[in-house]
């Protein structure tokens, strides 16, 4: 029989079997399968039944600015509010319930906007209803796998998110351009259709087969100072979790700048007759270097350490980075590049939130995950104020905003990799 394991929360939980990492994980699937669609080709496209092709990139970066903005408010109040929870059935399901059946009624907003400001308006409303359930959602590493096998169960959880953020790309992505050159609006609502019922399957499948400790909750401060302290951390004693943060927030920067902008440097440099399908082959080869390195480089860490391996996947995006500029009038070749940028993200992926589950502070899981991914949500929002830059440089020189774009991607991955040498793992 196997042992009971702590968890860290003062639970106790019986061995961790294989099963058990992927109930755990499967909600990151869907929550992937709908951003990893929402941004790579839905808003992109959507966004030009209302603005200009020459300020494409500025309203698409003000509008996902501000979306990500709401997700860098919510997570964390959410988080220390899941935290505080002792509901029957767990302190993380209820709110992973209520988020996604948020998400899933609004979805037809995206449909239904006739205009970019209820676009706009949609685009917020759906983060903050998403993150509401994902800040719960990452509490179960913590709460639920032995510190042991952290690593691997990071592992899984960044594999799933990995091939959900594309898996449906493919699928999806011929509609859409059928969708962009004019052939009616039922291509649009398929697309929404079939993202509503993949998020409605992992939502289903999390509340079903997730068993949390009923009653399990943390923090019993009243309501009123749990929020007041969702934002608050000791820099002085956390200076190690400050300086993951920030390097975390580089590497995002990175990753997210290549994913929201592609479409458009596919459909403006490469000159590729379908952007969308190009953006969705390109990012399938990037999965198939993320599966190649997510699983290995999780448990690889659990031996050598979480820091030598995520240093090393900054460089080597910095070098994709590098690559793509060099050849990026080269269909094929940048199709390539992107294989070596997904070995780079998939290494990060689980070896950084592995990382992220060893510095939080106990009893506050949900809560400093939720902090953590304000550095994912604050990266991905920085990212987008390049667009105003892209369109600028593009306007005095044809492409020169997209070379300033792949400039800024190579400078964030080497910023980000060089701040987690500065850590000092426990």
């Amino acid at each position: 029989m196997r042992k009971a394991a702590d968890t860290g929360t003062g639970a106790k939980v019986s061995g961790f079997s294989r099963i058990d990492y992927l109930k755990i994980a499967i909600f990151g699937f869907g929550l992937s399968a709908l951003w990893g669609s929402l941004h790579t080709i839905i808003i992109p496209v959507r966004l030009l039944d209302f603005v200009a092709v020459s300020q494409q990139n500025t309203y698409l970066g003000l509008l996902t600015f501000t979306g990500l903005v709401v997700a860098m408010a919510v997570q964390p109040v959410a988080g220390a509010i899941s935290d505080r929870s002792s509901f029957s059935w767990g302190r993380r399901r209820p709110y992973i319930l209520i988020g996604t059946v948020a998400v899933i009624l609004l979805l037809s907003g995206v449909g239904f906007g006739g205009s970019y400001a209820a676009i706009f308006i949609i685009y917020c409303l759906l983060q903050a209803s998403s993150n509401t359930a994902q800040a719960s959602y990452q509490g179960f590493i913590p709460d639920l796998v032995p510190e042991g096998k952290r690593g691997i169960a990071s592992g899984v959880k960044s594999l799933l998110e990995i091939v959900g953020g594309v898996a449906l790309l493919n699928l999806l992505a011929p509609f859409i351009d059928r969708y962009r050159v004019g052939e009616g609006v039922s291509w649009l609502w398929l697309v929404l259709g079939v993202l509503a019922i993949v998020l409605l399957g992992a939502l289903l499948a999390t509340v079903l087969m997730v068993k949390e400790r009923p009653g399990a909750g943390g923090s019993k401060l009243p309501l009123l100072p749990t929020l007041y302290k969702s934002f608050k951390i000791d820099v002085r004693a956390n200076r190690d979790f400050i300086l993951f943060l920030v390097s975390r927030l580089f590497i995002f920067m990175a990753f997210t700048t290549l994913q929201t902008f592609g479409y458009y440097f596919f459909s403006d440099v490469v000159g590729v007759a379908h952007p969308a399908t190009a953006m969705a082959r390109f990012s399938m080869v990037a999965v198939a270097g993320m599966l190649a390195a997510v699983y290995p480089a999780g448990r690889l860490s659990d031996r050598v350490g979480r820091r030598p391996i995520v240093v090393t996947s900054g460089l080597l995006g910095a070098l994709g980075i590098s690559l793509i500029f060099l050849f990026q009038h080269s269909h094929m070749l940048i199709m390539l590049c992107g294989g070596l940028v997904g070995i780079s993200f998939g290494a990060f992926m689980s070896t950084n939130w592995a990382l992220a589950t060893d510095l939080v502070a106990k009893g506050e899981e949900a809560r400093y995950l939720g902090i953590t991914n304000m550095a994912t949500a604050g990266g991905a929002a920085l990212a987008r104020l390049i667009g105003p830059v892209i369109d600028f440089f593009n306007a005095y020189s044809s492409g020169l905003g997209y070379q300033v774009m792949l400039l800024a991607c190579f400078i964030y991955f080497v910023v980000g990799s060089l701040l987690v040498v500065k850590i000092k793992v426990r």
